[in-house]
């Protein structure tokens, strides 16, 4: 069977992974954007915390943070997946006791969890924190390396015969895929994949949930293309267009590619990549600045994932690196490093943990994170030959592998290892 996967991001890697292992060929389509989510990622993997009122939303990135240790031992390669726990952290040590009930309540059916605690001195375990703070420790949360992850899952998926094209994949109305060359890449150089390649996070989006809910600060702290959307459901979900900058156009008619399933994976680009089929898919671009900083002669590799009741999480990853992030921004397919978000992150970065005000400020990223704007991710058949997989937003990192497993298996016509109605594109 010959499958397209448009998109070359966490979920159309994984989805390729899994197709070349049940035998088919496979081509991924990915035109390397500038904002692709998993570029970006932080690498958070603690789900019990959040959506505690979306049992739907909740089981698919517990079941993706639980297909993780499999994973890791199939591949074989280390990408950066560490169970280091997760500090919840809050000035007030009331503020923890919904949370501490929400955990409870879920660990019968999520003992991977571990049993959690309270840690009276969170610094002894995240020492830049402030140490006022109270905490509770979950000990099975995980943080995880996007861009490595990324890159075994393709990298396991060309060994099995995949190729992977560097263009920009449009559909037909009939649902036939065309590849234009990628900007600066010639049409016949295309064949190519680099481990890592490509350019370069994120919260609950829910109202309710223990991590940050809504974009925050002022409009003018976040840009002048912050512009209010219109609200919908029971949450902070803006329903926007496709915005500017988000349209593309070729000067080539594009290389038709033989599909029997195609898989649009394609991040906040979902929407657009599918509009030809005459689906109109509400998924747009929420945008997440995140620091990067080192603390030289530190050893961070073990430290855990910091989430405070209100503002950034914190966590550290080998090489004395701590990230910081991130501020959440409806404005658009404006993938900018801003001085406003980068004041935001470090403001509150260093009102949690003061001891990082002498780190040094390594590195920047943007990622714009792909929301559905019903509320939920986006999985499921759009048609007979056509599935897509998006709308992950802050999850990507958590969800992303096992939705590209849940697209492939739609794909080859088989049974799903869970119910993906509540996934499914609205009518």
């Amino acid at each position: 069977m010959r499958v397209v996967v448009i998109g070359g991001g966490i979920v159309g890697a994984a989805a390729a992974y899994y197709l070349t292992g049940r035998g088919a060929s496979v081509t991924v389509v990915d035109g390397g954007y500038q904002g692709e989510a998993t570029q970006a990622g932080a690498g958070i993997v603690c789900p019990w915390v959040d959506h505690p009122e979306d049992d739907d939303w909740y089981r698919l990135n517990r079941e993706g943070a639980r297909a993780y240790p499999g994973l890791v031992e199939e591949l074989g390669e280390d990408f950066g997946y560490a169970k280091v726990g997760a500090l919840l952290v809050s000035e007030d040590p009331a503020e923890l006791e919904p949370v501490r009930s929400l955990l409870q309540r879920r660990y019968a059916d999520a003992p991977e969890m571990g049993e959690v605690v309270d840690v009276a001195a969170p610094a002894e375990l995240f020492p830049p924190l402030s140490d006022t703070l109270s905490a509770l420790l979950v000990p099975g949360a995980a943080r995880v390396d996007g861009r490595s992850v990324r890159g075994a899952l393709l990298n396991a998926a060309v060994a099995r015969g995949a190729r992977i094209h560097a263009g920009a994949a449009t559909l037909t109305p009939d649902g036939e895929v065309r590849v234009h060359a990628a900007a600066g890449t010639p049409a016949e150089a295309g064949w190519t994949w680099t481990p890592g390649g490509g350019p370069g996070q994120a919260r609950s989006e829910e109202t309710g949930s223990w991590r940050q809910a809504a974009p925050r600060g002022p409009a003018a702290a976040r840009g002048p293309e912050a512009t209010p959307g219109p609200q919908t459901g029971n949450d902070t979900e803006a329903v926007r267009p496709v915005a500017a900058g988000a349209g593309r156009v070729f000067a080539d008619e594009g290389v038709p590619v033989e599909a029997d399933a195609v898989i649009v994976a394609g991040g906040a680009w979902t929407g657009e990549v599918c509009r030809p089929l005459g689906a109109e898919l509400p998924v747009f671009p929420r945008r997440g600045q995140i620091l990067h900083a080192t603390l030289e002669g530190v050893d961070t590799a073990w430290w855990p994932i910091v989430l405070p009741s209100d503002g950034p999480y914190l966590l550290g990853f080998p090489g004395s690196r701590v990230v910081i992030g991130a501020t959440v921004e409806d404005v658009g397919f404006a993938p900018r490093v801003t001085m406003g978000g980068l004041e935001e992150v470090l403001q509150a970065g260093l009102r949690v943990a003061p001891g990082l005000a002498g780190a040094t400020m390594a590195e920047t990223r943007v990622g714009l994170r792909p929301v559905y704007a019903p509320g939920r991710a986006l999985i499921g058949p759009l048609n007979s030959r056509v599935v897509v997989a998006t709308g992950l937003s802050a999850y990507g990192l958590t969800a992303g592998p096992y939705a590209g497993r849940l697209a492939a298996a739609l794909a080859l016509g088989e049974t799903p290892p869970i119910d993906l109605t509540p996934y499914a594109p609205c009518p």
